[in-house]
């Protein structure tokens, strides 16, 4: 799936969990306390649960990698379930106590959007910090549309659920955004079962950090093609802060530009290719 699309599924995903989150607080959260904050703190932590579930598999579905989709959606529903007990109750303590207003619920969930960032950051293949910073800009201008939602619509019940679907949204789709606009360093799928997939590489381009691995095998490499073709760890890349060195570590072979290497340093727009799928390594300097 392409970056620009990666976007378009994180916000639908994102919506869903908002969805998702509105049913299942409807019918849980609002009646379980009497006090404000406590009812405000369980409701925030069904609607981030959701939502942060659904973000957090986005990645897995589009690559469909699903020991990652279970791994990420668990990280992403854990955080996102904190995330929603801390923000919501902000909010509302803002609101309450110092007059903020529409303000003090969109900082409210601006923290939010900040702790399901920082859960797609742990578990996704970019710098964490990006997450972060797209989750803070999503949740602040979800949180405003939701309020927004709420107060317009003559329904309540109509105006939380539509709400809680714009937040979810909003959120998604500027973690993908941010990711994808400041991303360094990429690559595209351009044939096999993947083709038209990107895989973001900016979390692992450091110098002395991680290495990732490419193969087959979700239980022995960060980047997998459902190929059979593919060694379950066929090839290595390593960062060394400005590009990725590529090493074979398969039967097979690996080919750069249809050129057998063992070890080459990648350069922008080279055509790497494993098996029977290929693809076109991206830089930006």
């Amino acid at each position: 799936m392409s970056r620009r699309m990666r976007t378009y599924f994180y916000a639908v995903l994102g919506a869903l969990g908002g969805l998702f989150g509105w049913q299942v607080s409807d019918r849980l959260g609002l009646s379980l306390v009497s006090n404000l904050y406590l009812s405000e703190a369980i409701v925030g932590a069904l609607v981030g649960l959701c939502i942060g579930f659904f973000i957090g598999i986005t990645e897995g579905l589009l690559t469909r990698n699903f020991v990652q989709l279970l791994k990420s959606g668990l990280v992403g529903g854990l955080l996102g379930l904190v995330a929603g007990a801390v923000g919501l109750p902000l909010g509302e303590y803002l609101f309450q106590s110092v007059g903020a207003g529409l303000l003090g619920r969109a900082l409210g969930w601006a923290v939010f959007g900040l702790l399901i960032g920082l859960a797609e950051g742990v578990v996704g293949k970019s710098q964490m910090w990006k997450g972060v910073l797209g989750g803070l800009i999503g949740g602040a201008l979800g949180g405003i549309a939701l309020e927004y939602a709420h107060s317009l619509l003559q329904n309540q019940l109509t105006g939380k659920a539509v709400g809680l679907v714009l937040l979810g949204a909003s959120v998604g789709a500027f973690i993908s955004l941010i990711v994808v606009l400041l991303s360094r360093a990429w690559l595209e799928v351009t044939s096999g079962k993947l083709k038209g997939a990107e895989f973001i590489l900016d979390k692992f381009m450091r110098a002395g950090g991680p290495a990732i691995a490419i193969g087959s095998s979700a239980l022995k490499s960060e980047i997998v093609f459902p190929d059979p073709d593919i060694s379950p760890q066929h090839a290595m890349l390593t960062g060394d802060g400005k590009s990725f060195t590529i090493k074979d570590m398969s039967m097979s072979g690996t080919f750069i530009n249809n050129k057998k290497v063992e070890r080459a340093q990648l350069s922008n727009g080279q055509r790497i290719r494993m098996g029977n799928t290929e693809m076109v390594y991206h830089e930006k300097r």
